[in-house]
């Protein structure tokens, strides 16, 4: 059949036509060109991280619209598999970890996504982000063998959030940083890109990060998947970048965490890079046309026990400000501007005024009463009740990831004369707090061989509280058991048949039972307070207050201080804020947003004390303050490896 030239001239443009109309969004790799290509256009992502894990969901649109104002393109985060799947099977993507809800409001705002889905993720976050209950089989080696499950369920997730499907994700990271651990095992890296391209299609483009120099390339690097680096400020750009053209001789330059502050650790000075080093590189690699992630822009906090830890163990405490472009409570800073501004020398800055920084309230001084000592708490805080064993278990052993668990035993024989109670080199992870018929005895640590001396009669009970102050998050550390990991001693005997509560604190706290009891104790004792000591037992403190009338806006954002107490934890109003610390520093102060405060209630402060209150005889306070102190004077400790390492 011969068509009429009209309807062929028709049929002609419907095939050339019909590839161009159907043709969806497209992110590639061009090898020729040393760029991306996005939608078939060259294209260079200005990015910056921000982990949605370490700012509450009220925050996540203040925080990115700000980061869309400064012009990035993009932002790249992680997925911490532990913040999603606590214990195996059950999956958490509700309220602040509703990773669909963060993407999308990504994509509202006009961000792309660069996502790090791990499974291991580092970001000094616990176990870096690998879940603690993996520990259940003692000799597994972590990043070989991880189970597929958790990104069986993540994966089909986030595929419709896939750029070529409509959505803001344009690369995905397969594991993260492999080439500085010891496994060096391909085989599981090429089992995690499969398993990627399985789920998420081959369209997707995969990456992987390394440090900047050959030797981590060699284990990082995958086939099929993009390499890239990642280096901080105030060294030779060049030369960073010809580590990463020793596995991708072709394509587009990427840093992909370019250090914009670093991270801090517990006893050790907070860390700053100067704004004029960091703004210098920064340029100097996008005027090479590089792609760069600002790592971070905003570091937000470790709320409850997320902070991860570092070898030798030196744990990262509770805000995780990182000197980044916006403060941890997402404050705008002269960083943020000085970037800005050099951004704006490559591409053009959205128009309107960048979101001003929250406002801050200084709700003064709260005063607390002593409720209860853990010892006297166990009724309440351990629900699964006691378990006992001839030798210590782990917090895995129990089925308890984070938090505090007690060990209890008595003294085999009468101690009239100071008797060493020890604990080996490592032996106690991470911090014990040991008391011997209500009496402190002294604090046990990791890191170290300690000898407490101790005296009681035979029978007296020994109390040893374990805190777990957070997992390390890199190197072959990461198979940080908890508790008493090995055994202790009385004078040259093992001590044995112990009794191990696990505590649920965050449970009891939040359902009042802390308070209940405290209240009942109080009313009940006529004994004066004890005299202060150097050292007093774990308690649990609590105080109220209320929001003030005739004050527009309120609640607003504050900072907690703690006034000449020692170290501990401090819910409000049942929400886990964080560990203090302030005798050690740098931090003193702890971020208090303003979504966990009421207006219409009295707002409750719980704390648990772990050392010495300064309550005795007379009452203590903590105190509401609007300015922050991360960078108070410290303690000095050995600083760790790893803080040395990342800096050279």
């Amino acid at each position: 059949m011969v068509l009429p030239r009209r309807d062929a001239i028709l049929l002609f443009l419907c095939v050339i036509t019909v590839p161009f109309a159907t043709a969806g969004p497209s992110f590639t790799v061009d090898y020729k060109k040393d760029c991306f290509l996005k939608d078939g256009e060259p294209f260079r992502y200005i990015s910056g991280s921000i982990h949605y894990s370490r700012v509450p969901r009220v925050y996540w649109k203040d925080r990115l619209l700000k980061m869309y104002m400064a012009g990035l393109n993009a932002i790249q985060t992680y997925i911490p598999w532990n913040f999603h799947e606590p214990t195996p099977g059950l999956y958490d993507f509700t309220g602040d970890r509703d990773l669909p809800h963060f993407l999308q409001l990504c994509q509202d705002i006009g961000l792309l996504v660069i996502l790090r889905p791990g499974p291991y993720i580092c970001a000094e976050w616990d176990m870096g982000g690998l879940p603690s209950w993996l520990l259940k089989k003692k000799d597994i080696v972590l990043r070989s063998s991880d189970p597929d499950v958790f990104h069986d369920e993540l994966l089909p997730m986030i595929k419709p959030f896939l750029y070529q499907n409509g959505g803001p994700i344009i690369t995905v990271q397969v594991e993260n940083e492999y080439g500085s651990y010891f496994a060096c095992d391909y085989n599981y890296l090429r089992h995690l890109a499969k398993l990627f391209r399985s789920h998420l299609g081959e369209q997707v483009v995969l990456f992987t990060t390394d440090g900047a120099s050959v030797g981590y390339l060699k284990c990082g690097a995958l086939e099929g998947a993009y390499a890239t680096v990642d280096f901080g400020p105030g060294g030779n750009v060049t030369a960073a970048f010809e580590a990463q053209r020793y596995a991708e001789a072709r394509g587009p330059l990427v840093n992909s965490e370019f250090y914009t502050g670093w991270l801090d650790h517990w006893g050790e000075p907070h860390s700053v890079i100067p704004t004029a080093v960091v703004v210098k590189s920064l340029n100097e690699m996008l005027e090479i046309g590089a792609n760069v992630n600002l790592y971070m822009f905003i570091g937000g906090t470790n709320f409850g026990y997320w902070n991860g830890a570092n070898s030798p163990y030196a744990p990262q405490p509770t805000s995780y400000d990182y000197d980044a472009l916006l403060t941890e409570a997402g404050d705008l800073t002269e960083k943020y501007f000085a970037v800005r501004d050099v951004i704006k020398m490559y591409k053009k800055i959205p128009d309107g005024v960048v979101p001003p920084s929250t406002p801050k309230f200084a709700y003064g001084p709260v005063e607390m009463k002593k409720l209860r000592t853990v010892s006297e708490s166990l009724d309440i805080l351990s629900f699964s009740g006691p378990v006992k064993s001839p030798y210590p278990l782990t917090f895995v052993e129990l089925n308890q990831a984070f938090g505090f668990m007690l060990y209890q035993t008595t003294l085999p024989i009468d101690c009239s004369k100071p008797t060493p109670l020890s604990s080996p080199f490592n032996g106690v992870h991470d911090r014990a707090y040991v008391t011997i018929d209500g009496v402190v005895a002294g604090i046990l640590e990791r890191d170290k061989a300690i000898s407490i001396n101790v005296t009681g009669k035979a029978g007296s009970h020994i109390h040893i509280l374990v805190e777990n102050m957070g997992r390390v998050n890199y190197g072959k550390g990461i198979n940080d058991f908890k508790g008493l990991v090995s055994n202790l001693t009385l004078g040259a005997d093992t001590l044995t048949n112990w009794t191990v509560y696990s505590l649920s604190i965050d449970e009891a706290v939040r359902d009042g039972l802390i308070w209940e009891a405290g209240v009942r104790r109080a009313s009940s004792s006529a004994n004066p307070s004890p005299p202060p000591a150097a050292l007093s037992q774990p308690t649990f403190y609590g105080g109220t207050f209320q929001i003030p009338d005739g004050i527009p806006d309120l609640p607003q954002d504050t900072y907690l201080q703690f006034p000449n107490w020692s170290k501990g934890q401090v819910w409000i109003n049942g929400f886990n804020l964080g560990r203090y610390w302030p005798s050690r520093g740098p931090q003193v102060t702890i971020f208090v947003p303003a979504h966990v405060l009421s207006t219409r209630a009295v707002n409750n402060v719980t704390i648990l004390e772990l050392e010495a209150a300064p309550c005795s005889p007379g009452p203590c306070v903590v105190k509401f303050t609007d300015t922050p102190i991360i960078n108070a004077t410290v303690k000095a400790i050995t600083p760790s490896n790893y803080y040395r390492l990342k800096l050279k």
